[in-house]
């Protein structure tokens, strides 16, 4: 399995980190995507990548929930970031949050279009965070992309919670659909989502440290967990475990173009 979305530079994994990725070893999580939600976790993304290679891949962006505060040369320096040392693979997180409004609405849009150029200029898919938010969302990956000359690489709209219909249009952008813990809390239309939509939009997350699925709902999350999200995801679709490995495994790695070493099952991990 390939977490595609992970917060393992957060402080609450700091004096366990080592354990936490050996577990997800064992659990047969092979490969994280480390995402970052401003600028310092960005850096602190790619550095922790730096020291586990072929395990850990970077990303890099600004959560809408910090856009409020971000530098005037924020864009500059996620650039700069992503053209030095170790590479991204994605840009973000990025998006809209309509449901703490941390900040506002106005330059949640701003610095999500911003992240949608610089995604474009340098051939990078998108990982995105949309809540309450994911009509607009879509209306303005829409309007971004439109016309598009080659350059837009793709997305995942992570921990998707929208509808049946705001899924068939993002799948129609091109974009995938990130499932975890929150297929395990009883959200009939995301059930309905995870089994309806193509396979080759699906992908497996955690969001560590949040959305422990159940019934670890309330403690800290971890790569290891998303075994769970796995078995409801292969319920939903009336598949198996291995096929869900198989097809999320193939689409991760496609979309943030991994070498074909990542994802492959670890020594001595039982399926």
């Amino acid at each position: 399995m390939i977490d595609t979305h992970c917060h393992l530079s957060h402080d609450r994994f700091r004096a366990d980190r080592d354990a936490v990725l050996e577990r997800a070893r064992v659990a047969g999580v092979t490969a994280v995507i480390e995402v970052g939600w401003d600028l310092a976790s960005s850096r602190a993304a790619v550095e922790l990548a730096r020291w586990h290679p072929g395990r850990l891949f970077p990303a890099a962006g600004i959560h809408p929930h910090y856009v409020a505060d971000a530098p005037a040369d924020a864009i500059a320096t996620l650039h700069t970031l992503a053209t030095s040392g170790t590479p991204l693979v994605a840009i973000g997180e990025t998006g809209l949050d309509f449901y703490r409004d941390l900040s506002p609405r106005e330059r949640q849009e701003e610095l999500f279009r911003a992240h949608i150029q610089l995604a474009r200029a340098l051939g990078l898919p998108l990982i995105v965070h949309s809540r309450e938010a994911t009509a607009r969302t879509i209306e303005i990956l829409a309007a971004e992309t439109a016309g598009d000359d080659g350059h837009f690489a793709g997305g995942v709209l992570h921990c998707f919670s929208g509808n049946r219909s705001e899924a068939r249009k993002a799948t129609e952008l091109g974009l995938l659909l990130g499932f975890g813990g929150t297929l395990t809390y009883g959200d009939g239309e995301l059930a309905a989502v995870a089994r309806e939509v193509p396979a080759t939009a699906l992908l497996l997350e955690t969001d560590a440290p949040y959305l422990a699925p159940v019934p670890h709902r309330r403690e800290r999350n971890e790569p290891a967990r998303m075994a769970t999200a796995r078995a409801h995801l292969a319920a939903f679709r009336g598949v198996s475990g291995d096929e869900i490995d198989r097809v999320t495994t193939e689409n991760a790695r496609h979309l943030f173009r991994l070498p074909i070493a990542a994802g492959q099952p670890a020594a001595g991990v039982v399926r």
